[in-house]
């Protein structure tokens, strides 16, 4: 019989903030699979916990998930942890529970923090709906594609940075976002837990010689693309809107209903504008 896979969440920063059903786990389980097996260490010793460790990182996934699924296959059961957070999110994890959904391996959740989650409910902005991108390319590229690609989101925007890259981020936000809202977190759970609210103009003026890792949340666009597209179309002439609609191949009729929608007038007057013409 299969043994288990346990993806156990783990404090990002207070140690009180394991759960009492990851304790029995890690105590439980025969092996436990770490991110850094000095920094698990750590916190197992803090909670007299003594078990088999294996490092498992974020370029070994490839290397060592066959050798955890065999563990698996021969009945071990077997903890997967981070060096802080949920495994998986932004962390090693998404290899080995691929190919234990393919081995048919039990999988079980073990619910804790998520630094992300803490950031958001504290930033003030909307938390009915959001968007995480974890970690930005350090690839500025890369990195000014895909924040162009979701400049128009209306969601809340949450990423993790580096404290190194966090000024070069920031100027690429305001350069591809504007000068939005935005929170940054940092040191969450912990004695010098901070929370930085303004805009990213002024933010990049304070920011200092930081040290660990960030969550940036940022105010969504007040506009969707939609919105942006019409208020552009909006600014042409009406023949220059009839024009951008007949390149779409649409028919007169389907034409003036768009141009009556876009400009919010009734197409009746869209319509007697041509006809006069």
């Amino acid at each position: 019989m299969s043994g288990k896979l346990y993806l156990v969440a783990t404090p990002i920063g207070n140690l009180e903030d394991i759960t009492l059903r990851a304790l029995k786990v890690l105590k439980e389980v025969d092996l436990i699979a770490a991110e850094d097996t000095r920094h698990t260490l750590g916190l197992l010793n803090h909670f007299e916990i003594s078990k088999p460790l294996i490092s498992y990182y974020k370029q070994t996934e490839k290397k060592k998930s066959p050798i955890l699924i065999q563990k698996l296959l021969d009945g071990k059961n077997i903890a997967l942890v981070s060096d802080a957070g949920t495994p998986g999110i932004s962390d090693p994890g998404e290899e080995i529970i691929k190919e234990a959904i393919e081995s048919e391996i039990e999988i079980i959740p073990i619910p804790g923090c998520v630094a992300f989650v803490n950031a958001l409910i504290c930033s003030g902005f909307n938390t009915k709906e959001f968007m995480f991108l974890g970690f930005l390319s350090a690839n500025n590229k890369d990195k000014k594609d895909k924040l162009n690609e979701i400049k128009y989101e209306t969601k809340t925007l949450i990423f993790y940075e580096a404290p190194h890259k966090m000024k070069n981020t920031l100027e690429v936000m305001l350069e591809i976002l504007g000068d939005r809202e935005i929170v940054l977190a940092r040191e969450l759970t912990k004695i010098h837990e901070e929370f930085i609210r303004a805009k990213i103009s002024t933010t990049l003026e304070q920011i200092v010689d930081y040290k660990g890792e960030f969550v940036i949340i940022v105010q969504g666009s007040n506009k969707s693309k939609d919105s942006y597209e019409i208020e552009k179309l909006n600014k042409l002439s009406l023949e220059e809107h009839y024009e951008f609609y007949q390149k779409s191949g649409l028919s007169k009729k389907e034409i003036i209903k768009k141009i009556a929608k876009d400009r919010k007038v009734d197409k009746n007057t869209i319509y007697q504008y041509f006809l006069e013409k």
